[in-house]
């Protein structure tokens, strides 16, 4: 067992392993590519790749960041190419956001590294236990 991990609780142990595996994650992408991307871009990211195209106050609802630092994100994202801002179709006030070929190319890129990473942590601590562990993550905690 790892000593700095003995006396944390439950929730300090999750926050500690969230913590390290996305420092690994950045860690890994930034390794392979050399567009830097923090993890509240990959964040932004991914709200838009699930939606194909979304709208930002969309965005800004559904990840746990200010509006006015998810602003500043996608607008990083957009100097970097890999999401277009346009006026949203029917709403005059939205404006509408969809990633670029450049950022689909990047989200799967690193959805690739993600996997190697679990391969990892599953070569480690077992397939089995991984795959409880995301069962016990999927359920209704109550809270």
């Amino acid at each position: 067992m790892n000593s700095d991990l003995e006396y944390l609780d439950l929730i300090d142990l999750i926050s500690e392993r969230h913590l390290q595996l996305r420092k690994r994650s950045e860690e890994m992408w930034n390794n392979h590519s050399d567009i830097y991307l923090s993890n509240s871009e990959w964040f932004i990211l991914t709200r838009i790749y699930q939606k194909e195209q979304t709208t930002i106050s969309y965005v800004t609802k559904h990840v746990d960041i200010s509006r006015q630092a998810t602003h500043k994100f996608i607008k990083q994202l957009q100097q970097k190419g890999l999401v277009e801002i346009e006026k949203h179709p029917t709403n005059k006030k939205e404006k509408s956001i969809t990633l670029t070929p450049l950022g689909k190319e990047c989200y799967e890129k690193n959805e690739s590294l993600k996997a190697q990473l679990a391969i990892q942590i599953a070569d480690k601590i077992g397939v089995e236990q991984v795959t409880s562990f995301k069962r016990i993550l999927k359920e209704n905690w109550g809270i």
